[in-house]
């Protein structure tokens, strides 16, 4: 494992509020902690460099180093009071669709300590064939298989089975898809010499085998799960239902109820009700899909399944090992608590946000904190000897998810069974989440993306002598408008593209009443996302129908679990960006970038003032991420899709390679698109500017290469005025009367 990393509770703190840090180090010293304001987290010889402030602090200081472990896989947990303990005969029962059958021992239904080899194990063995392994604790123990290996991604209803007078012992399945390849179901029985011991000193597990921490987690579906108090056989597990048998069933488990939770409900009278582990998928169809219905709330008894990952993690539950209260007085800020332990270093960023409705300064920088999430931990696959070349001659990080896939991974990998993680936690380290992780080496510049990426924003803001807050995306889900009204101009950074309803409604609301929005990335409000009812910090997203994506969600599975949403692209949502800051993904290409062709004369009288100092035609051939302001992803306007009638095209970046596409929810077929324009004209970036009512203002710039270009030249370049002269402008602007906007698209009275 890293030697030396950490997490920490929360990401945004305001004045008053503690925050607390998880660490786990294996050294054999103390390692040290100390505070920074993080200005720039660039390790090129050619950039601004990673520029920190220590800044004195109530922490600061040794602390023993620990090793603290990480519990990757989900699994539901159930106390069963002893109920199960007293069964003398017994059936275990579910409908599985495994995933990795050839992966090894896999837990489906479990009351079994494998230290002292007692209870049941209902299980995938190590041949991929379900089994049945049952002991009494005092040496004795066997298991048995159906000797029929499960065909991949297919529904079974398995069962195990133990008849006290007969000891009989069984196990078996049968096969719930129709096929036309050949038969699948098989059973096996033996007769054992002695009777399982129930009472194991552990949890009833379903997903997981047993042990402390619970391993061989199962990967796949699960459905329907039951615990009967007799034996049954193959001719009558197919017929058993909660509503024909109250007296045989022991528990029921039904995981179509509370599907937004993390409880599984017991419907049978004993309400042997459990708590899942890890957050495995919810809202999966289950055996009965009819394709009928695509949305779960309308149909939950379709999609009765959970859908069980042995790489599942929520949050690492690491013990604290210091604490952070926010001086009344401190600065809005990016900070980093600095970790040292002789040549281990990590830092662990965190957001000083202003109390609500107590702003600090008239400019707000929208930290993209549920786009750091989505990405956190994004194994690219690219570790390899350039990057590592890279990081030894620029002494950048060396810790990549590629290597360390223990944290989780992000929601643009995939799970150990190759199904697309769409849940993404922010209690546990994210090694990509610190200055100085290069993403991607492979091309000019620095390979940055987001939090060291949009560190060249805030080091341009610091050397332009421009005081900011920071705000984070969290704070405006959470407070809406509020977070943000006071402020005369609210820039993104570079990559703002996980929204929710709730903060897209706060964007809005704030330009539609006269707030000045400048769009310094691309690619950004794209997905939808939901964030957990009740966990802090996890967010979902479903990867829907159409869009540029790492991986495509299920037919059926397209509406979030969390709070039943549709998923997918805010586009396809009625929210496409053209409609909030005028510009929208159009192309993506590699990290290699290109320029701008100014298109308006510098001496329009609509927009003199953004071209102050700038005569040039050609803008931002130079830069810190790809060579050029305008690369790797791209926004253009279009009308139809809701951009202003009266934006200003100011410039349109051309020259890209033939490496840069089309993204998929315009390409309609190989030869045809949705604006019916050559393709190579939809392939740009588009700068551009509009007012709204109420004296707002949205400058938009469509790149995500952009800010790597505003240190060039020591600051002194044609983007770098550009941008200086719209943020100065907008701080001189003053907002007229503007109405009261309780959510997007209506008025309050009064």
């Amino acid at each position: 494992m890293i030697p030396l990393i950490g997490y920490s509770d929360r990401l945004s703190v305001d004045p008053g509020m503690t925050i607390n840090f998880q660490v786990s180090s294996s050294g054999q010293q103390p390692y040290q902690a100390k505070l920074v304001r993080v200005i720039c987290g660039d390790p090129n010889l050619d950039s601004p460099g990673i520029r920190e402030e220590e800044i004195p602090a109530s922490f600061s200081g040794s602390y023993p180093s620990r090793s603290q472990p990480v519990y990757l896989g989900s699994y539901a947990t159930i106390d069963d009071r002893g109920i199960i303990s007293q069964l003398s005969s017994f059936t275990l029962i579910a409908n599985i669709w495994s995933s990795t059958p050839e992966k090894g021992e896999q837990g489906i239904i479990c009351k079994y300590n494998p230290h002292i080899e007692a209870g049941v194990a209902f299980i995938i063995d190590v041949s991929g064939c379900l089994s049945v392994r049952v002991g009494d604790g005092q040496g004795n123990y066997t298991q048995i298989s159906t000797g029929q290996k499960l065909r991949l991604r297919t529904w079974y209803r398995g069962w195990a089975a133990f008849d006290s007078e007969s000891k009989i012992l069984s196990v078996g399945q049968l096969n719930l898809e129709s096929s036309h390849s050949i038969d699948n179901e098989a059973s096996n029985s033996i007769k054992v010499e002695f009777r399982p011991q129930l009472k194991t000193n552990n949890s009833l597990l379903i997903a997981g085998m047993g042990g402390t921490p619970v391993r061989k987690h199962f990967n796949g579906k699960i459905e329907n799960p039951c615990i009967l108090n007799e034996a049954v056989d193959r001719t009558n597990v197919g017929q058993i239902a909660l509503e024909n048998s109250v007296d045989k069933i022991v528990a029921a488990w039904d995981f179509s109820q509370d599907m937004e939770g993390t409880r599984i409900i017991d419907l049978g009278t004993n309400k042997l009700h459990g708590n899942l582990v890890n957050l495995p998928t919810r809202g999966v169809k289950g055996s009965n899909w009819s394709g009928e219905e695509m949305c779960w709330r309308h149909a939950p008894e379709q999609y009765g399944a959970i859908h069980f990952h042995d790489d599942d993690i929520y949050d690492c539950g690491w013990e604290t090992d210091f604490s952070f209260t926010v001086p009344p007085n401190m600065r809005s800020g990016v900070y980093a608590a600095r970790l040292q332990c002789g040549d281990a270093e990590d830092m662990i960023p965190f957001f000083v946000v202003p109390k609500l409705g107590q702003p600090q300064s008239e400019i707000c920088v929208l930290i993209p904190t549920f786009t750091y999430i989505m990405y956190g931990n994004h194994a690219r696959g690219n570790t390899n000897e350039v990057y590592r070349q890279r990081v030894k001659d620029w002494q950048a990080r060396s810790w990549t998810p590629d290597e360390h896939p223990e944290y989780g991974l992000s929601t643009y990998n995939f799970h150990t069974d190759r199904s697309g993680i769409c849940y993404s936690s922010r209690l546990r380290p994210l090694m990509n989440m610190r200055s100085g992780f290069i993403s991607i080496p492979e091309y000019p510049g620095s390979g940055l993306r987001h939090f060291p990426a949009d560190t060249h924003l805030f080091d341009w803001l610091e050397a332009m002598g421009h005081n900011f807050d920071v705000i984070t995306d969290e704070d405006l889900h959470r407070d809406g408008i509020k977070a943000i009204e006071p402020y005369k101009v609210v820039l993104t950074t570079t990559h703002p593209e996980y929204q929710t309803k709730q903060t897209l409604d706060a964007f809005q609301n704030y330009i539609s009443s006269g707030g000045r929005l400048m769009y310094l990335g691309g690619n950004g409000f794209y997905w939808r996302i939901a964030p957990h009812l009740d966990l802090e910090g996890v967010y979902e997203v479903r990867r829907a129908e159409s869009g540029i994506r790492a991986w495509a969600a299920e037919p059926g599975e397209y509406h979030h679990s969390f709070d039943g949403s549709y998923g997918g692209l805010w586009r396809n949502n009625n929210r496409p960006p053209q409609k909030l800051v005028g510009v929208g993904f159009s192309a993506q290409g590699f990290m290699e970038g290109s320029f701008y062709r100014r298109q308006i004369d510098v001496k329009d009288s609509r927009v003199a003032w953004i071209f102050a100092g700038v005569e040039d035609e050609i803008l931002g051939d130079f830069g810190l991420i790809g060579g050029g302001a305008a690369g790797y992803e791209l926004d253009r306007l279009d009308y139809s899709l809701g951009t202003p009638e009266d934006a200003v095209i100011l410039a349109s970046s051309e020259g890209h390679n033939q490496n840069y596409i089309l993204v998929h929810e315009e390409q309609l077929t190989h030869v045809s698109n949705r604006a019916g324009e050559p393709a190579s004209k939809l392939i740009r970036a588009d700068m551009i500017y509009y007012e709204t009512p109420y004296g707002g203002a949205v400058f938009s710039v469509g790149s995500i290469t952009f800010c790597g270009s505003l240190s060039h030249n020591n600051y002194k370049n044609n983007i770098s005025q550009i941008t200086n002269n719209v943020l100065k402008q907008f701080l001189l602007d003053q907002k007229s009367s503007k109405p009261q906007m309780s959510e997007y698209g209506s008025r309050s009275k009064g």
